[in-house]
C-alpha cells in the first residue's frame, strides 16, 4: 500500500499577507497576529491548508525579496510567524510559504554590494548577465536580467552553487524556525532545470512529504512535474476553461481539457494539479462572472474535477476586484470579515465551501478517483470519479432549468450528497436530477 500523502487531500485557503493584514503603507501592530486570530474561522469553513503569499523582507509587494531569513516588518517578526504557524498545525491546518527563488528586490544585500564595489563584489556572480559596461533605468551603470523586464526584480544566476546554498538554507531556517510543510514557487516556469532537481533533492530530506507546487501560466506541464522535480503547478488552462465555460455557456471548452488532462488517456491523470477560481495575480471570480449565479455550479465543479482545490481569501464571499493598467491591489484588499458578511450578496455561497471542503475530506473518490466524462453538452457537464472502493458520479448544470439523466443502475448503495436524497431507481436506471444553476454529487459505495 502507498503512503498517503498530506496533500492529496487537503483544499487551501490562499491569503497574501500584505493585502489581508493592511495596506503596504504604515505599520500596524503585529499585523500576522491578526491572519492567527482567523484560523478558526478558516478550519471552521474546513480547509486544511493555508498558502501565505510574501512573508519576509522587501520593499514592495513582497516578491521583490531583500531578506530570506527576516518576516517583513511591515507583517510583523520571525516570532509571529512561528506563533501562527504553531497555531495552525494544532487545529490540523497545514502551512505552505510563497518560494521566490527566480529573483530579488534592488535592496537584496548581494546586489547592495555590487552597487558598492562592482567588478571586484565577491557576488557578481549570484546575478544572470551581469554587464558593468551597460546601464539601466536607474543609471546604476550596470544591467542585469530581469523578471519580464521589470528592474526592480533583479533575476539570480540560479546555476550558482553559492546561490543554491544561500536559498536552500533559507528552507531549511524555514523549516526549523517555522515548520513548513511545502512551499509554492513563484514563476516556476522561469526557474533553473537543475536548480528545480536540486530543490526537490533537498525537499525530499528537510522534512517527510514536503510539498513542492509551482507557479506554471503556459506550457506543457509535464515538463515540470515529475518525481524529481515539483509535485503539482497551477492549473491555469482550467483556471480559464472553468470561468469562460460558464460566461460563455460552452462546457465543451472545459470538458475537453479535463478529458485532455485527467482522461483514461489524461495527460495529466497521475497529478494532483493545483485549481483555483481566482487569486492575486487575476481579476475575482465575481468579477470574471457574467450571471452570478454560476458561483454555485462553478464552485462545485472546483472541487469534484481531478485536483486540489484553492480558494483565494474573501471569495467565499464573493467579493469583487479587477486589476488595472497600474495596481493589482483591487485583488489584495485588507480583510474585514464583519464587514465583507454585512456587505455580501452571496451569504450562502461560504457554507457551500464548507460542505465542500467536508466532501474532499470524506470522499477519496473525489480526491484520487479516476476521470471519466460521461455527458457533455453546452450548459450541463457530468462525469464520474472512481476508486477500488467508491465512484462519484458527478453533475453540473449551468441551466436556468432542471435537468435530467439516466444512469444504468449499478449494485450498492447510493446517496446525492449535495442534496441529501437517495436517488430514484426508474425501470432499472439510476436517476441524477440537476437543479438550475446547481449540481450534484452521488456517491456509491461499491
Amino acid at each position: 500500500m502507498t503512503h498517503k500523502k498530506w496533500y492529496e487531500n487537503t483544499p487551501f485557503y490562499h491569503i497574501y499577507p500584505l493585502g489581508f493584514c493592511g495596506d503596504l503603507i504604515g505599520k500596524s501592530n503585529n499585523p500576522l497576529q491578526k491572519i492567527t486570530e482567523h484560523l478558526d474561522y478558516i478550519q471552521e469553513l474546513g480547509f486544511r491548508g493555508i498558502y501565505l503569499g510574501p512573508l519576509f523582507e522587501s520593499v514592495s509587494h513582497g516578491y521583490d525579496t531583500t531578506d530570506y531569513f527576516q518576516v517583513d516588518d511591515r507583517l510583523g517578526s520571525n516570532h509571529d510567524l512561528k506563533r501562527l504557524t504553531q497555531q495552525a498545525h494544532t487545529k490540523g491546518i497545514k502551512v505552505i510559504l510563497d518560494g521566490v527563488f527566480n529573483h530579488v528586490g534592488r535592496n537584496f544585500f548581494a546586489f547592495r554590494d555590487i552597487l558598492e564595489k562592482r567588478e571586484d563584489s565577491s557576488y557578481k556572480d549570484w546575478f544572470e548577465n551581469l554587464n558593468f559596461q551597460s546601464d539601466n533605468h536607474h543609471h546604476d551603470r550596470l544591467s542585469y536580467d530581469t523578471w519580464e523586464n521589470h528592474e526592480e526584480l533583479i533575476k539570480l544566476n540560479l546555476k550558482s552553487t553559492d546561490v543554491q546554498n544561500h536559498l536552500f538554507s533559507a528552507i531549511q531556517f524555514w523549516v526549523d524556525a517555522f515548520d513548513i510543510d511545502g512551499l509554492r514557487l513563484d514563476a516556476a516556469d522561469c526557474l533553473d532545470w537543475d536548480f528545480l532537481k536540486n530543490l526537490r533533492t533537498f525537499a525530499d530530506k528537510v522534512k517527510a512529504d514536503f510539498w513542492l507546487m509551482g507557479e506554471i501560466i503556459h506550457g506543457d506541464y509535464n515538463q515540470w512535474l515529475s518525481d524529481d522535480q515539483l509535485h503539482s503547478v497551477t492549473n491555469y488552462e482550467c483556471y480559464k476553461g472553468l470561468f469562460s465555460s460558464f460566461n460563455d455557456r460552452n462546457f465543451f471548452e472545459i470538458g475537453y481539457s479535463l478529458h485532455r488532462q485527467f482522461g483514461p488517456n489524461g495527460i495529466y491523470k497521475d497529478r494532483a494539479l493545483y485549481n483555483f477560481l481566482d487569486n492575486h495575480d487575476v481579476d475575482r471570480i465575481r468579477s470574471k462572472c457574467n450571471n452570478a449565479v454560476d458561483l454555485y455550479p462553478l464552485h462545485i465543479m472546483l472541487y469534484t474535477i481531478p485536483g486540489i482545490p484553492s480558494i483565494y481569501y474573501g471569495s467565499e464571499w464573493a467579493i469583487e476586484g479587477k486589476r488595472t493598467d497600474t495596481s493589482d491591489m483591487e485583488l489584495r484588499p485588507v480583510f474585514d470579515l464583519e464587514q465583507i458578511k454585512r456587505d455580501s450578496h452571496f451569504q450562502d455561497l461560504s457554507s457551500l465551501i464548507n460542505r465542500l471542503n467536508e466532501f474532499r475530506m470524506r470522499y477519496d473518490s473525489l480526491n484520487r478517483g479516476d476521470y471519466t466524462q460521461i455527458y457533455l453538452d453546452h450548459s450541463q457537464l457530468i462525469f464520474k470519479r472512481e476508486t477500488e472502493s467508491e465512484i462519484a458520479y458527478v453533475g453540473i448544470n449551468a441551466s436556468n432549468s432542471e435537468f435530467v439523466y439516466y444512469f444504468e443502475w449499478e449494485e450498492g448503495h447510493c446517496e446525492d450528497v449535495l442534496n441529501s436524497h437517495v436517488p430514484k431507481d426508474t425501470n432499472g436506471k439510476m436517476t441524477m436530477r440537476l437543479h438550475p444553476n446547481w449540481g450534484s454529487i452521488i456517491i456509491r459505495k461499491k
